[in-house]
């Protein structure tokens, strides 16, 4: 996969939402790069299996997770953060495929955010029922870059609020292969995934799969 492939999919894809200052959903920008995203989850899955963490407070999440690149994201009984060992087998882990990074690079350029350079992606699997609270992407150290998200697989309910949690938040409906990015001053604005609907979708059969791309470090 290169990064050519994504040059004239805003040419193609005639979608292009606004939801707020700084944040745009491109509707089926990373179809064209499906086949490469799912071979490259394949692999990624096969090294670092896809695990329901805890809470600090000891919650055990709904969603399933893994991740990618110089760091991944953790949560345990001492806190969110991020690691660049999987806490599962102390190994690294596995490296940003070339095809997440182009996509992601890709879609920061086309809701402009040019200069995007993701050093980590963490992958969510949500099943039946699973659903992400209202929160902040906030344990990053650079704000300035943006937040990238990928959904792949079953349809899901995005929630995009405001800057307070209080803020009653916007409900998208996210389809195989639409993208979110969110930055500047939106990047601090809370979001969620309401409970996942079953169904059932031809490549992923009963899963959502979300890429979220950072700048961690």
């Amino acid at each position: 996969m290169t990064a050519d492939l994504f040059e004239s999919v805003a040419e193609v894809l005639p979608s292009r939402q606004a939801m707020a200052e700084g944040a745009v959903l491109l509707r089926g920008f990373a179809r064209p790069a499906e086949a490469g995203l799912l071979a490259a989850l394949r692999q990624i899955e096969a090294q670092a299996p896809f695990r329901r963490m805890f809470t600090p407070g000891g919650h055990q999440m709904s969603v399933a997770m893994t991740n990618c690149g110089c760091c991944g994201w953790v949560t345990d009984a001492s806190g969110y953060r991020y690691d660049g060992a999987d806490p599962e087998s102390g190994n690294p882990w596995p490296a940003m495929p070339a095809a997440f990074r182009d996509l992601a690079e890709a879609a920061a350029r086309e809701a402009g955010f040019a200069g995007f350079a993701p050093d980590a992606c963490l992958i969510n699997r949500y099943e039946p029922g699973a659903r992400m609270s209202l929160h902040q992407d906030r344990d990053e150290k650079d704000f300035a870059a943006p937040i990238v998200s990928v959904s792949l697989g079953l349809p899901a309910i995005f929630l995009f609020g405001g800057l307070k949690r209080t803020d009653r938040p916007q409900r998208y409906r996210l389809e195989h292969g639409d993208v979110v990015v969110w930055g500047g001053p939106s990047r601090l604005s809370f979001h969620g995934v309401a409970p996942l609907a079953d169904g059932e979708h031809p490549a992923l059969a009963r899963r959502r799969i979300n890429l979220t791309f950072r700048k961690a470090r």
